[in-house]
């Protein structure tokens, strides 16, 4: 019985590391950047030259949002009061901070105008999980602007949780405008504040 015991763990063992073999290797941050912002201009550019409008909702939360760690971004933002939110307030702010960026992102595609993005060769050491993915986007008549991506390698692969355009940290650039917002509503003044502004830009767009 022994034997038998110890020959079905090797051969679960061999099927398990042949699994291992089959799989893909890991994709590098900037490799997966590229291939998405590639994807995403591809997409622009058909409808640009096609004379018909974008589906920028659906492109941006189909391609754009499963690259972001929405939790981590709003926690950066919210900085020490994050602590002081209960779970649920944790959630409303993680909703709410996604939409906002959700806007962000649908205003920039909107205004597309043919312009390439480029990525720069990463510098990182082999096993870093924590890395920087700098790009440049082209312009026609003006200096490229540099956009960056702070990166980490999680369990669910690699995520953006912050975003520099010319240097400017798009999270941090919220810190203030929060804590203010904290300092005369509580959270809920935040939360309250954050989902006034989205409601009003829906609507702005309908």
């Amino acid at each position: 019985m022994r034997k038998i015991v110890f020959a079905l763990v090797c051969a679960l063992g061999a099927l398990n590391a042949s699994a291992q073999l089959l799989l893909p290797p890991p994709q590098r941050p900037d490799a997966l950047m590229n291939a998405v912002t590639s994807e995403v201009i591809a997409i622009l550019k058909k409808d640009l030259a096609a004379h018909r409008p974008t589906d920028v909702a659906q492109l941006v939360e189909g391609k754009i949002l499963p690259l972001f760690d929405f939790h981590r971004m709003t926690s950066i933002a919210v900085a020490r009061n994050w602590r002081l939110a209960s779970p649920e307030q944790q959630v409303a702010l993680v909703a709410e901070f996604r939409t906002l960026l959700v806007r962000t992102y649908s205003t920039s595609l909107s205004d597309y105008r043919d312009q390439e993005i480029e990525y720069r060769p990463l510098r990182a050491a082999a096993g870093d999980n924590d890395v920087l993915v700098r790009s440049f986007l082209r312009r026609p008549g003006a200096e490229p602007l540099t956009i960056d991506y702070d990166m980490e390698n999680g369990v669910a692969g690699w995520k953006v949780f912050d975003v520099k355009v010319a240097g400017v940290s798009l999270v941090l650039n919220y810190r203030e405008t929060f804590a203010a917002e904290v300092r005369a509503g509580g959270i809920d003044g935040l939360i309250k504040s954050l989902a006034d502004k989205n409601r009003l830009f829906i609507y702005s767009k309908e």
